[in-house]
C-alpha cells in the first residue's frame, strides 16, 4: 500500500476511534430529523387564534365567530388583548365598533392576514346564513409534496456540511498543536497526498452517512426517492468533498481549538439559514440571490431535492454541480499554499 493509502487508512482509523465523529455522523442526524420531522409532520393546521376586545357588541361578535372551525376565539379587555397580540399569542384583535369592528393585526405575522380574511368572510356573511366556500380545500398528503419531504434533503446537506467541517478542521488543529504536523512535514510524504487523504477519508465515511440517512428518512417518514440513489450518492459525495476542502482551508493557519471552532461557526451558520435547509432560499431578497446561489450548501441542497423529489438526472444539474466542483478544488489549492505545518 502506497503512502496515500496509508494516510487514508490513518484518517479512517482516527475517525472511527473518535466517539464525537460517530455522534455527528449518525446520532445528530437522527435527533434533528426526529425533532423537526415530528414538529412539521403532515397534520391539519391548528385554528388561528383571535381575541375579541370586551365592550358593547363583543357578545354578538363572539357568537358569529365561535362556530368557525378555523378560528379559536377568546374575549379579553382591550389592553390585555393588545398584549396578547404583541406576544404572538393571538393573530388578530377584533375591537367592536360602528359601523364596523376594527381589526388590529401585526403585519409581520403571516397568520394575521389569514385571520383577517377569515373574520372578514364571516362578518360579510349575513347573520344566520351558511358560509359560502369559494373553493374546495383538499389536503395534500401524498409523499413528495409534504414539508417533511422538502426538509429531509436540506437536513442531509446540513449534516454533510457539519460533519465535514468539524471532523476535519478540529483534528488538523490538534495535530498542529501536538507538533505532529511538524513531524509529518519532515518525512518524505508528499504534502498534496496529505490533504487528498483527508478528503478521500471523509468521502468514504460520507457513503455510510448518506445511506444511513436516506434509509432512516424512508423508514420513519416515508420520504420518497423519484430519482436515482446512485445519482444522489454521487452528488452527496461531491458535496462532502466540497466541505472537506473548505475545512482544510479553515484549519490552514489556526493554532487553537477555540479559534477553529469560531471559524467553523462563522462559515457554517450563515449557510444554515440562507441555503435552503429549512425554507426555500428564494425567500431572501433578489439582491442576495447571486451570493446565495454560489454557496456550496445551496448547490448541494438544490441538487439533492431535484434528485429526490423531481427525479432529475445528474446531467441536468450542470450549474450546481459546477459550483460544488469549484468548492472542492479551490479551497484545497489555497490550503496547499497557506497551510502552516508548525
Amino acid at each position: 500500500m502506497g503512502s496515500l493509502g496509508q494516510l487514508i487508512l490513518m484518517r479512517l482509523r482516527v475517525m472511527y476511534r473518535q466517539p464525537e465523529v460517530i455522534g455527528w455522523t449518525f446520532v445528530f442526524p437522527i435527533v434533528t430529523t426526529l425533532v423537526l420531522g415530528l414538529a412539521f409532520r403532515n397534520e391539519a393546521l391548528s385554528p388561528v387564534r383571535v381575541a375579541v376586545a370586551d365592550g358593547p357588541g363583543a357578545p354578538a361578535l363572539m357568537a358569529r365567530l365561535r362556530d368557525v372551525p378555523e378560528l379559536e376565539t377568546q374575549t379579553a379587555p382591550k389592553e390585555e388583548a393588545k398584549r396578547l397580540l404583541a406576544r404572538g399569542r393571538v393573530a388578530l384583535v377584533l375591537v367592536p365598533g360602528t359601523p364596523a369592528p376594527e381589526a388590529l393585526v401585526d403585519p409581520s405575522q403571516p397568520e394575521g392576514r389569514t385571520a383577517r380574511l377569515l373574520v372578514s368572510q364571516v362578518l360579510a356573511t349575513e347573520s344566520g346564513a351558511p358560509r359560502i366556500e369559494a373553493v374546495k380545500a383538499t389536503p395534500v398528503e401524498e409523499p413528495g409534496n409534504r414539508y417533511v419531504d422538502f426538509l429531509i434533503p436540506g437536513l442531509l446537506g446540513m449534516s454533510l456540511m457539519s460533519t465535514s467541517l468539524w471532523a476535519l478542521a478540529m483534528p488538523l488543529v490538534s495535530m498542529r498543536g501536538g507538533k505532529l504536523l511538524k513531524r509529518l512535514a519532515g518525512t518524505p510524504m508528499p504534502r498534496a497526498q496529505f490533504f487528498v487523504s483527508f478528503m478521500l477519508a471523509r468521502t468514504a465515511f460520507a457513503v455510510l452517512e448518506i445511506a444511513f440517512y436516506c434509509a432512516f428518512a424512508r423508514w420513519m417518514f416515508g420520504v420518497p426517492m423519484f430519482g436515482s440513489y446512485t445519482a444522489l450518492m454521487a452528488v452527496g459525495l461531491l458535496g462532502s468533498m466540497s466541505f472537506a476542502s473548505l475545512a482544510l482551508l479553515v484549519a490552514s493557519r489556526v493554532r487553537t481549538d477555540e479559534a477553529v471552532g469560531g471559524l467553523i461557526n462563522l462559515v457554517s451558520m450563515p449557510m444554515m439559514f440562507v441555503s435552503g435547509v429549512f425554507f426555500a432560499s428564494q425567500n431572501f431578497p433578489t439582491w442576495m440571490q447571486p451570493f446565495i446561489q454560489v454557496l456550496p450548501l445551496t448547490a448541494l441542497n438544490d441538487s439533492l431535492r431535484a434528485i429526490m423529489l423531481e427525479g432529475t438526472s445528474v446531467w441536468a444539474l450542470g450549474a450546481p454541480l459546477a459550483v460544488l466542483a469549484g468548492w472542492a478544488l479551490l479551497p484545497v489549492l489555497g490550503a496547499l499554499r497557506w497551510f502552516r505545518w508548525m
